[in-house]
């Protein structure tokens, strides 16, 4: 019987064949967690250390840390910090690394779901971290899960995890995106199809010819929001194009081709034609809250800040475009502009491209790269009844640090524009 992406990774991981349903512990290639998460994550370890929780026949196990050079922190989510108490939290951080000789990225490298594919993650890797979004990956044709500190502990300590095979819903997406259409909005029209709970414990895989013929950036995207489905993994097939993107990052040799088999097992198939979508929001307060924009420009919504970054949108490519959609125009009165490139790579790669000083001459205020406003923290909080536009994943009551404010999902285009009109804004009335 022909195998889904998952079912291949985990079956090569292990030598043996596997199939979904079946209950597996299998090793772990790349394990991360980020400043909130990661103090739990070493609380849990330590605890583990002094109980012998981990025990084989005869004796403990050594809960240190089982393969430093495959754990990964990341200082990502409050940077620089803007209180004492998460500065308390990176440093001891930093600490725990220097101590145990586990990677450590520093604040300003990036958020860790960009650093991971674009320094570490190969095809065919199993990467486990503490965070939701480490589905990313998949993009790579990794087998990559977010799971809880405590579990994240286990692995940190054993270089081991347990998991469920999942099942697999296939998303072929076949035809041509139409102008001002983007992953984004139609990883947000998958999400409003499936609901936020719609493919609980299953694999998304994205094939057929539009998926094919996105780039790299486009592919990350859709697998970092597969868990607002509810989803274990996203995973797309590695092919030419993976290549090219490992290549440019000096890690060719790491490339494999995988990919499902033609009579593999899906417990679902959903067939999309991308030219039939228009530009798609998540309107408050939950990611499958997703409406055309046909729905909602007449509405008229007046948006306070409009907010461009992040795991999802935060990329050169994103970057590329709404400077291209800025060059020549101004963010209108009373909207403010809050951009926060995704890595430090991405950033240099927009100071070398001369685009920052299109996007802050159209009054855009650049953050470090970083997860910032996204997760409440910094560089962004809404106030009483303000309106956000966000090209974040989640939009959830009190997301972006106020409850009493609203969040709207769209795409890096869709943002510029309303950026552009202080309005939520078709970007097709511009291409």
């Amino acid at each position: 019987m022909g195998k889904t992406i998952s079912e291949k990774i985990i079956t090569s991981r292990l030598g043996r064949e596997v199939t979904a349903g079946n209950i597996v512990i299998v090793p772990v290639d790349l394990c991360m967690v980020q400043d909130g998460t990661g103090p739990l994550a070493i609380k849990q370890l330590r605890k583990l250390k002094r109980g012998g929780a981990l025990s084989g026949p005869g004796r403990a196990v050594d809960c240190g840390i089982f393969a430093p050079e495959k754990t990964i922190i990341f200082l990502d989510h409050a940077v620089p910090p803007p209180r004492k108490e998460l500065s308390n939290v990176q440093r001891e951080l930093r600490d725990f690394a220097r101590e145990t000789k586990v990677n450590l990225s520093e604040i300003g490298e990036g958020i860790s779901h960009q650093r991971l594919v674009e320094s570490f993650v190969n095809p065919g890797d199993i990467v486990i971290g503490a965070d939701s979004h480490t589905c990313t990956s998949g993009a790579l044709a990794a087998f990559a899960t977010g799971m809880g500190s405590t579990d994240v502990a286990v692995v940190m300590a054993t270089g081991k995890t347990w998991l469920r095979v999942p099942l697999t819903f296939l998303i072929n997406v076949e035809g041509k995106f139409p102008q001002g259409v983007y992953a984004k909005d139609l990883i947000l029209y998958i999400i409003g199809m499936l609901g936020a709970d719609g493919a609980t414990y299953r694999a998304l895989e994205f094939a057929g010819e539009a998926v094919e013929k996105m780039s790299l950036s486009g592919r990350f995207t859709l697998c970092n929001m597969a868990v607002e489905a509810g989803a274990k993994a996203g995973l797309v097939a590695s092919d030419g194009l993976t290549r090219a993107y490992l290549k440019e990052r000096d890690r060719e040799k790491r490339y494999k081709e995988i990919k499902a088999d033609k009579d593999a097992k899906y417990e679902r198939v959903f067939e999309i034609d991308a030219s039939k979508l228009e530009p798609m929001l998540a309107c408050p307060e939950t990611p499958d809250n997703v409406k055309p924009i046909s729905q909602i420009k007449a509405k008229n919504i007046r948006i306070d800040q409009v907010f461009i970054g992040t795991c999802t949108n935060g990329r050169i490519e994103d970057l590329r475009l709404v400077a291209e959609i800025l060059k020549g125009r101004r963010c209108a009165p009373g909207t403010r502009l809050i951009i926060a490139p995704a890595s430090r790579q991405v950033y240099l790669q927009a100071v070398k491209e001369g685009i920052l000083e299109i996007l802050v001459g159209a009054g855009a205020t650049i953050l470090s790269p970083g997860c910032g406003p996204c997760v409440g923290l910094q560089g962004g909080i809404l106030a009483d009844n303000e309106k956000c536009l966000s090209t974040a994943n989640r939009n959830f009551k009190g997301r972006m640090g106020n409850p009493n404010s609203q969040i709207y999902l769209s795409s890096p285009a869709t943002a510029a524009w309303t950026a552009v009109k202080g309005k939520i804004s078709d970007p097709r009335e511009i291409m």
